[in-house]
């Protein structure tokens, strides 16, 4: 669904896919939301903002395994539907500053959707804490107040 045409603005692209597109989500129990699997929308909402298939460029990130991947959307291969991507994986190991920096170089600094910078670190941050080994760890609750009172009492008549 990629805009393939040059001389096509996204926004009458846009205009055209609003209302039916592959990515488009719609459901009767999210009171008229509308949501987006679009691959390159950051935030899964369904707008022209976010947007990246009509997008000349868009950003999408997405987790692989056990590396992060950051995909841009190269404007200058809009007719090369093959070669228009541009991927850069980061593994479980690099450190989230390291990460959140890079995505924020990609995306603001260059200029090429300051627009977007937020909600790309936000998305890469989610990533980030999905990829997070869970700790099986239990901790002991710490009774406080009458219950701790009631359970020393009850400790204390069991030892005598």
């Amino acid at each position: 669904m990629a805009t393939q045409i040059e001389n096509i603005s996204p926004d009458v692209v846009y205009a055209i896919t609003r209302n039916r597109n592959a990515f488009l989500v719609k459901r009767n129990n999210t009171g008229g939301l509308q949501f987006s699997r679009d691959p390159l929308n950051l935030t899964n909402k369904h707008s022209r903002k976010y947007a990246g298939y009509c997008n000349p460029q868009a950003i999408g990130i997405r987790a692989d395994g056990n590396t992060v991947e950051v995909v841009t959307k190269l404007p200058n291969r809009i007719n090369k539907p093959a070669t228009q991507l541009q991927l850069s994986s980061f593994s479980s190991s690099t450190p989230s500053r390291k990460l959140y920096k890079s995505v924020v170089n990609s995306t603001a600094k260059k200029g090429y959707r300051a627009d977007l910078r937020a909600e790309a670190v936000a998305r890469a941050s989610a990533v980030k804490l999905s990829q997070a080994e869970k700790k099986d760890v239990k901790r002991e609750v710490k009774l406080r107040g009458s219950k701790a009172r009631k359970a020393a009492e009850a400790e204390a008549a069991s030892s005598s």
